[in-house]
């Protein structure tokens, strides 16, 4: 069995409530050791892009750029969805270091033949 981790995010800064949740559970996964991928699409895409995910969603949570940070530094990796950054007229050239644009076929080709463990927000 494998223990990869894969996090799908649909929802950006409108929900920052839901953005902290889904990073602390790449966090964890990433920090566990476990090869963690979240995949970003629809408005969570401009997490992706510089400057933009900070801030701290609620009374005690994190703040934003200190999550993407840990997520980083424990080896995870976000996955931007092409078709999303296209249709809000972001540019890869703006992303943030380790965030690379890629769709449904990078993801499956990065999962492989095993199973991975999937968290959807």
């Amino acid at each position: 069995m494998s223990n990869k981790a894969v996090v799908s995010l649909t929802t950006g800064l409108e929900d920052s409530e839901r953005v902290t949740v889904a990073l602390l559970m790449a966090v964890a996964a990433a920090e566990a050791g476990r090869p963690t991928m979240m995949f970003l699409a629809k408005e969570a895409v401009r997490l992706a892009v510089e400057g933009v995910a900070v801030g701290t969603a609620c009374d005690g949570c994190p703040p934003l750029a200190d999550l993407l940070h840990r997520y980083a530094t424990a080896g995870g990796r976000l996955l931007v969805c092409p078709l999303c950054l296209n249709a809000k007229h972001l540019q890869e050239a703006a992303l943030i270091d380790g965030a690379t644009v890629g769709g449904t076929v990078p993801l499956w080709e990065w999962i492989g033949d095993e199973a991975a463990t999937t968290f959807s927000y």
